[in-house]
């Protein structure tokens, strides 16, 4: 067994782990990264955010060319899938990222540690080497056990896909979004448990590609954090897309089916049995922290009774020395969040001023058009007992939408009724997922609804819709009445 010391130890590549590593070197520390993929990046670029971005943005041009092309002026024969293509352009995107991250890694002197980790104490851990690194910088091969050591060391191991007791992934029927993401082949009938992000976006896809997709939600209403009328006009868009959705239903079980279908999921509604033809069941219910075999005991890290770590409003957990950040502790586990989680780790370690903002986190569903929020919705608001104001702003006139065939959707802005402060944002509509960061910068340094209105915003380009919502908090929108 081999031993080394450093600064800092970061287990856990994904975008939190690895960025706060990054800041770490700049910073002029040592700094071992390890991971148990072969691969750097973690769920986020390996299974999560950048594959799923790939088959989404690809599937989008299948719907285009369908639907389409022909009001272009574009004349396309038979539309055809080849869906090995399809899946190894998404391979390739991943490829080009993750090796990216390697590179700055090496490039940084970062030492990369691919193997399994576990504590031995607050300040030491042994990594068992699981895989082949096949990465530059490595220090691992598959057959090693080293023990590292360092006064610091940031837990940053991420999430998993929850697990339903009476549906348990089986990675052929069964499936996580893991999984969902490398189908060989269209699924005739997919069912998918959990009107959430990733559960919408997955089966974005797959209905695009010709999927008749039912999606099955224990809540009243899918995406439940937005607001009502946005949930509303985004399930009306699902719908007239080939999305068939199914809110107040409890799932109870699935079973194989003698014809047709591979299976029937089961669930209940206001005492009604329902059933669901099902080749493929995509369980998208959340995810929940991953700490397995950290050994967090043996180093004096405590978990809460979600079983995310504890930590204090510095990211710093009960075992001093020893700092958790990402989806492992509380808070919305989003990759952005993780890496100013890690950059403000990174730096509160240096002995600087360190900062997150938590409460201005934007969240996104990238489907077509996208949703996206920051902030308080105007029915959290109110729920408080805020008093506030409302401007909104239809895409539907807005000039750069109308040239791209995006009128769906609209921004929405929430403004304190007394101080014009903007409180919040959600946005439905394409590139949402763009549009909410001016917001989210204006809400950093306090900026109010008419300093986004008479910020200047080109002409033409979806942004302006912001600058509409904005003047509309005040009745003082141009294009609108």
């Amino acid at each position: 067994m081999s031993s080394a010391s450093f600064d800092l130890i970061v287990i856990g590549a994904g975008p939190g782990g690895y960025v706060c590593a990054f800041r770490a070197a700049q910073l002029g520390m040592k700094v071992a990264l390890v991971d148990k993929r072969p691969t750097l990046g973690g769920t986020c670029l390996n299974v999560g955010c950048i594959p799923s971005k790939a088959l989404l943005h690809s599937s989008e041009h299948v719907t285009w060319a369908q639907h389409h092309a022909a009001e272009h002026g574009i004349k396309l024969g038979q539309v055809e899938l080849d869906l090995e293509a399809f899946m190894k352009r998404k391979d390739e995107v991943v490829a080009k990222l993750v090796g990216g991250v390697a590179q700055l890694a090496k490039a940084r002197k970062i030492t990369v540690v691919h193997g399994a980790a576990s504590f031995l104490d607050r300040n030491t851990v042994a990594v068992a080497g699981v895989a082949d690194p096949g990465q530059p910088g490595s220090t691992s091969p598959a057959t090693s056990r080293q023990t590292l050591t360092a006064p610091n060391i940031v837990i940053a191991t991420g999430s998993a896909p929850v697990e339903l007791p009476f549906l348990k992934f089986d990675g052929k029927t069964i499936v996580s979004s893991d999984h969902a993401i490398a189908f060989a082949s269209v699924p005739k009938k997919l069912v998918v448990v959990g009107g959430g992000a990733i559960g919408l976006e997955l089966g974005s896809v797959w209905s695009r590609l010709g999927s008749d997709v039912t999606v099955v939600e224990f809540l009243p209403k899918i995406v439940a954090n937005y607001d009502d009328d946005i949930v509303r006009n985004f399930s009306r868009i699902l719908t007239k897309q080939g999305l068939k959705i199914e809110t107040g239903a409890k799932v109870t079980g699935f079973r194989p089916s003698t014809a047709g279908a591979t299976g029937i999921l089961t669930a209940e509604r206001d005492g009604k049995k329902l059933e669901f033809e099902a080749d493929k069941v995509l369980v998208s219910v959340g995810r929940h922290p991953f700490t397995d075999g950290l050994a967090l005991e043996k180093a004096g890290v405590q978990l809460d009774e979600k079983k995310r770590i504890k930590v204090d409003d510095h990211l710093r957990t009960t075992a001093p020395g020893i700092w958790a950040i990402g989806d492992v502790i509380a808070g919305p586990m989003l990759a952005h969040k993780a890496e100013e989680d890690g950059v403000a780790v990174a730096e509160w370690i240096a002995g600087k001023a360190g900062h997150v903002n938590w409460d201005l986190v934007p969240a996104i569903v990238y489907t077509s058009p996208e949703v996206a929020a920051v902030g308080l919705g105007e029915d959290g608001a109110k729920a408080k007992g805020l008093a506030v104001k409302v401007g909104k702003f239809n895409l539907a006139a807005n000039g750069r939408a109308i040239a791209a065939n995006a009128t769906d959707g609209y921004v929405k802005i929430i403004a304190d009724a007394k101080t014009d402060r903007i409180l919040g944002c959600q946005i439905l509509g394409n590139n949402a997922g763009e549009l909410i960061s001016e917001v989210v910068t204006h809400m950093e340094y306090g900026g109010s609804a008419e300093d986004l209105g008479r910020t200047i915003h080109a002409h033409p380009t979806m942004s302006e819709a912001v600058k509409e919502a904005g003047l509309a908090v005040s009745k003082s929108a141009i294009h609108a009445l």
